[in-house]
């Protein structure tokens, strides 16, 4: 055994070419952070720590940290190419990971955990078998999420060998010491990745022959020769001194109390979850640990510096071959509404009203949120998604429904939330999927229920726009969205069906169905008109209480998502988003570039499970599929790959792909689908909604007519209503412009109305109207016309 003080180093390490940085693979084992002070996030892919983030979770510090086991006479094999491992959770639920490699020469196994009291991340190994085998450590540095400009080196810190890598303000410090607490960095290096890393030396070398004291700056990596048993501790701060500080007080402190301090706070955190009774009767073993797992996962991503955010997932998809900086360790509004719901319905009222905080406190001027954010605020991504306007109104809501709100006044933040989506709707920027613009299921399921529920925080003239509004467009849902008699449909044999996405036009002209709308994930196709395309997203519809399951459009749509959309995998059913979708690997198995083949989403399961049990069937099995498609440390994957296996990519039916795994999104549907069933109807249900509706198309005495939603006919026996979103006077008359009348706007809040008082005009009548805007001291300039039906 080779000690570093009998190793004269090299000097600075050669310098590689141009490099494109990518990430380690999306699908995890596990994730997991202390609960206490410190500010350290970590994950785990193909049995190795993979990214480690500080001091939030959207900003990535590690690539990965492995180990190779050598001989020093040739034989040389990389932990994470190996593959013979398990993976193991503390109490199951708790992301203190135990993981055991084996080979026909070796055993290692592995423990981790974060620090609780300080940002660093410890690693306790053993390796066991033949006695000729030595360890070693590799880790790349993503110091402040940039492979770019890393500088790395080999150093002492309070006399003890340290290797350690800085950017900007970022340290990162590895030491370890053995049982005896004496170091066991031996042999250390530095280098540049793809020129002088350890790995090009174990590759051109069959053992570790370099020894440079300095790289980069540049894409770098750590190298050092373990003793045989003993503790890694990773630390993390502003600088490279001060993180070498940290992991010497962790090593000091010692492996097994910072395990039992870090088991016991998520021991006490699971055990004060309270879980509704009647759960044991309708979840198998496997499933009540998933439940807990999935809870210890949505836990795991919530930041320590903005309280109630949390991002959509501690991994990059197709990480191995993307080189973005964002990721899924991003916040959208609409999956931490989502697991939000999950924490609701858990009873974790604290955390879900302060996810609401937050969301009140990146609540944009004019009422929206945005597409996607750091943790900070700051935009990522900046579409406009009406959906992520509308999730925070029901949050609010249900908050209120289990009297949780305490303190905190939502009335501003609702009431600018709807004016927004007042004003914009009922079309939306993009759909969920984030993809296409127009009029959406799903958007307008969550917008309608959002109008709904935050009538109760408004009053006045102000509530009875917000109902008037969610009365309208959903008496509208199959004018806008229903195909009827098409190929597919006939194809299926079903009358039709709700159709993906209807282009904003069909808000003007019914006939816009027709109109062609692109799949954006999909290369050299042309893309199907709009009543051609199927999604699941109407399954929205029936789960916030528009609609019945047994309403016929709603069955026949159902029909059609199981015949189109349903995939079936030796794991159980999963669903597509929808026809045609690109967004997946490519069918050779090659990882999603911009384009790519959908595959199916184990929360989609999710969600038909939760139809399945409003029609009074066991919702069951889709739990257990769902549960079955969790992967070796039992995450739920965004996707799983659902065509013949490709061994060589690690590609197997029912199992994850390489999108992200975990989903919290998905973690969220589970806990709520099992909790679903043990209640006996949709725990996230918006209640006001539900109880308005109760499934049924509204009936109305009026028409409304909108600047974004321009009906042509009303029903003889309604009043028309004009809403504008400012002041206006609606000149008005009939049947050619005779009788004119000017109607002032009335002041409702969330817009102005005028009231056109043309219920008495019998069939075949037209209204003949525009209008005069005052602020802006101008006529709109354009007629229109209503005809009486």
């Amino acid at each position: 055994m080779k000690n570093v003080d009998t190793v004269q180093p090299l000097g600075h390490a050669p310098a590689a070419g141009s490099s494109h940085p990518t990430w380690a693979p999306a699908a995890k084992d596990a994730v997991g952070t202390a609960l206490g002070t410190g500010r350290l996030w970590f994950t785990m892919a193909q049995g190795i720590v993979t990214e480690v983030y500080y001091p939030r979770p959207d900003i990535p510090q590690l690539k990965d940290l492995g180990f190779i086991i050598a001989d020093d006479q040739g034989f040389w094999v990389e932990l994470k190419r190996l593959g013979q491992y398990s993976v193991v959770w503390h109490d199951d639920a708790i992301p203190a990971i135990t993981v055991e490699h084996t080979h026909a020469r070796f055993k290692l196994v592995l423990r981790i955990c974060a620090d609780p009291r300080c940002d660093v991340l410890l690693v306790d190994y053993s390796l066991t078998g033949d006695p000729g085998l030595q360890l070693y450590v590799l880790a790349a540095p993503r110091i402040g999420a940039d492979a770019a400009h890393n500088a790395a080196g080999t150093g002492e810190w309070a006399g003890r060998p340290v290797l350690w890598a800085a950017h900007g303000p970022y340290g990162l410090a590895l030491a370890a010491v053995d049982r005896e607490g004496r170091t066991a960095l031996l042999q250390r290096s530095v280098g540049v990745v793809g020129a002088s890393d350890g790995w090009q030396d174990f590759h051109h070398n069959g053992a570790m022959r370099w020894h440079y004291a300095a790289a980069g700056p540049g894409e770098v990596a750590l190298t050092a020769q373990l003793s045989t048993t003993g503790t890694l501790a990773l630390g993390l701060s502003t600088s490279r001194e001060a993180a070498a500080t940290l992991a010497l007080e962790a090593l000091c402190h010692g492996f097994d109390a910072c395990w039992e301090s870090y088991c016991g706070a998520w021991a006490r955190w699971l055990d004060g979850i309270p879980w509704p009774a009647g759960l044991d009767s309708v979840l198998s073993d496997g499933g009540r640990r998933l439940l807990r797992r999935s809870a210890a996962v949505i836990k795991s991503h919530a930041d320590h510096t903005f309280p109630g955010a949390f991002v959509a997932s501690l991994s990059v998809p197709w990480g191995e071959s993307n080189p973005s900086l964002g990721g899924y360790h991003l916040v959208w509004a609409r999956d931490l509404v989502e697991t939000a719901g999950a924490l609701a319905a858990m009873g974790c009222l604290d955390d879900a009203l302060q996810i609401l905080i937050y969301l009140m406190a990146t609540q944009q001027a004019d009422g929206h949120w945005l597409q996607n954010q750091w943790l900070g605020g700051k935009p990522f991504w900046q579409g406009i998604q009406l959906d992520e306007t509308a999730f925070p109104i029901l949050l609010a809501s249900s908050l209120a429904e289990r009297g949780a709100l305490g303190a905190v006044q939502v009335h501003d933040m609702v009431r600018r939330a709807l004016t927004f989506i007042a004003r914009e709707g009922p079309a939306t920027g993009q759909d969920r999927w984030e993809e296409d613009a127009g009029v959406n299921t799903f958007t307008l399921a969550v917008t309608i229920a959002a109008l709904v529920e935050g009538s109760r925080f408004l009053s006045g003239r102000e509530a009875d726009c917000a109902l008037m509004l969610a009365d309208a467009w959903n008496s509208r849902l199959e004018a806008w969205t229903w195909a009827r008699g098409t190929d597919l449909a006939r194809r299926i044999g079903v009358p039709g069906y709700y159709i993906r996405t209807a282009p904003a036009d069909v808000l003007i002209e019914a006939g816009a169905r027709s109109e062609r709308v692109p799949i954006k994930n999909r290369a050299h196709v042309v893309n199907p008109e709009a009543d051609d395309q199927l999604a699941i997203d109407c399954l929205q519809l029936a789960r916030y209480g528009l609609r019945t399951v047994n309403d016929p459009a709603m069955s026949a749509s159902i029909t059609a998502i199981d015949a189109v959309l349903r995939c079936d995998t030796p794991n159980g059913p999963v669903w597509h988003r929808y026809t045609g979708d690109g967004y997946g690997e490519h069918p050779d198995g090659a990882p999603f570039d911009g384009w790519g083949r959908g595959r199916g989403w184990p929360l989609l399961t999710g969600e038909r499970g939760h139809i399945a049990l409003l029609a009074g069937l066991n919702a069951g099995p889709y739990l257990d599929s769902m549960m079955w498609m969790a992967g070796k440390g039992g995450l739920l994957p965004e996707q799983v790959w659902d065509e013949n296996a490709i061994a060589e990519r690690g590609l197997y039916p029912g199992q994850a792909s390489g999108s992200a795994m975990p989903l919290v999104w998905a973690h969220a549907e589970f806990i709520k689908l099992a909790l679903s069933m043990a209640a006996g109807a949709p725990v996230d249900r918006p209640a006001l909604t539900w109880a308005r509706y109760g499934g049924q198309r509204p009936q109305l005495d009026y028409a409304l007519w909108q600047p974004r939603q321009r009906i042509r006919k009303l029903t003889a026996g309604q009043h028309l209503r004009v809403l504008l979103p400012e002041p206006g006077r609606v000149h008005w008359g009939r049947d050619g412009w005779q009788q004119r009348i000017d109607t002032e706007t009335e002041d409702w809040g969330l817009g102005h109305v005028a009231l056109l008082p043309v219920s008495d005009l019998p069939a075949g009548s037209v209204v003949d109207f525009t209008f005069y805007q005052p602020l802006r001291d101008a006529w709109q300039g354009e007629d229109f016309h209503i005809t009486v039906v």
